[in-house]
């Protein structure tokens, strides 16, 4: 399958989904406290894309070949749980650390973008594996430009991470997106900088490494969705959606609350 191209007009309409799934998450972060449950922040997500952005939210009955459909709006994916975690009526307790993945659907077009949000005080194991995994995204889409091999990202992740004594996930990767919400390229977050496509202007995919404390392994709940470490180490994640540009990355994901680039990363615009 070939990797699409983008149109300006098309990045204009991609520009603004995206920047409604980023503020999706600025509304939801005062509400990320200890007591609240995963499905309460949920249902204000929903409630918040479908009646006051006047999106869909992409992941509510979303059913690839053999998955029963996923019956929530978002992921929250606690502690071991890497990604795919279905929202539900535990109370997240002070120290957890919980990814929110956001994908709105905007007049057609897909805007995907999560956070790992830290409930309380929690432990300098937790505090640095966020820290890091977010420095891993960041220091993937740095790689971002014309010319250069796909593979970059991955290998500038999986460098970073393993610096740090952490481990990647293999399984799960980023990937091309627009009007569907996941089409090619597959963007690994390790390998050779060698390997992959060569990036061109417009292409636009998700960066969203998944970086665990422990070993990468990992297993699947009964659920049929929820993805957890298999030794039940703490998990990460960030994920940004961005087009590559002339010269260049642009990041789509961005809004007034979203946090800013690392100080120690230059991206070129």
């Amino acid at each position: 399958m070939s990797i699409s191209i983008k149109s300006d007009a098309d990045i204009e309409k991609l520009r603004i989904a995206c920047r409604l799934a980023s503020e999706v998450l600025d509304y939801i972060t005062p509400y990320v406290k200890p007591g609240v449950t995963t499905e309460e922040l949920d249902t204000l997500c929903h409630d918040y894309m479908v009646n006051v952005q006047g999106c869909i939210p992409a992941p509510l009955n979303y059913a690839p070949p053999g998955y029963t459909p996923y019956p929530k709006s978002i992921c929250a994916s606690v502690n071991h749980q890497i990604c795919h975690g279905i929202p539900n009526v535990r109370p997240l307790k002070k120290g957890d650390i919980v990814n929110l993945d956001i994908t709105t659907i905007k007049d057609g077009w897909h805007g995907d973008t999560s956070r790992t949000f830290i409930v309380g005080e929690t432990s300098i194991l937790a505090k640095r594996l966020v820290d890091v995994t977010y420095e891993c995204m960041w220091l993937g889409i740095a790689q971002v430009k014309p010319g250069v091999r796909l593979g970059a990202v991955g290998a500038a992740i999986q460098k970073h991470a393993e610096k740090n004594g952490f481990s990647v996930v293999r399984e799960f990767c980023g990937h091309g997106i627009g009007q569907v919400f996941h089409e090619e390229p597959q963007v690994l977050h390790y390998g050779k900088s060698s390997d992959g496509p060569m990036l061109q202007t417009g292409m636009t995919f998700t960066i969203e490494p998944m970086i665990n404390a422990g070993r990468a392994a990992i297993s699947e709940l009964p659920d049929g969705w929820t993805i957890v470490t298999k030794d039940r180490s703490l998990s990460a994640q960030f994920e940004h959606t961005v087009r590559v540009t002339q010269t260049g990355v642009e990041v789509l994901t961005v809004s007034a609350g979203a946090p800013p680039c690392p100080p120690q990363v230059v991206l070129t615009p």
